[in-house]
């Protein structure tokens, strides 16, 4: 199932189902770490497709245009699409970080206070590092400081 499809009105994302909690159930249990391993796994995988799209794309469209118009749109292009590659880039990492959380036995827990940062929360946002009450808590600051 490809990412943003939609199945019970949950989002799948990189076409892995959300995993169903069962009462009782142990939080980051090894169940739980092995579905979130394969959601940031899989999503990797695409965004590191993507790139190489790019990169294919780039070189077969790569064409030298007499005229300055064609060549400025065709500039523009590419700076668009490796700018959107760079954010892609920068993902990796993040996900590379949270997979490297999950080997040492880490995931799923606020860095800021320890607490556990929820399947739901994390199910939206398996690269997430904080609970939501110190995230919101985070962007305020931020904003203030931009402000």
């Amino acid at each position: 199932m490809p990412e943003g499809t939609r199945k019970l009105g949950v989002l799948a994302i990189a076409g892995v189902e959300p995993y169903q909690e069962k009462p009782g159930e142990e939080y980051m249990n090894e169940k739980q770490l092995g579905h979130f391993k394969t959601i940031l796994e899989a999503w990797r995988n695409q965004l590191r497709e993507e790139v190489d799209r790019t990169l294919t794309h780039m070189q077969d469209e790569a064409a030298n245009f007499p005229d300055p118009v064609d060549r400025a749109a065709q500039e523009e292009e590419f700076s668009l699409e490796l700018r959107a590659r760079d954010r892609e880039r920068k993902l990796i990492k993040k996900i590379e970080k949270t997979l490297q959380k999950i080997e040492e036995d880490d995931f799923g827990f606020c860095d800021s206070c320890g607490i556990e940062i929820g399947i739901r929360r994390l199910e939206a946002r398996p690269t997430a590092d904080q609970c939501i009450d110190c995230k919101t808590l985070a962007e305020i600051k931020e904003k203030q400081m931009a402000g």
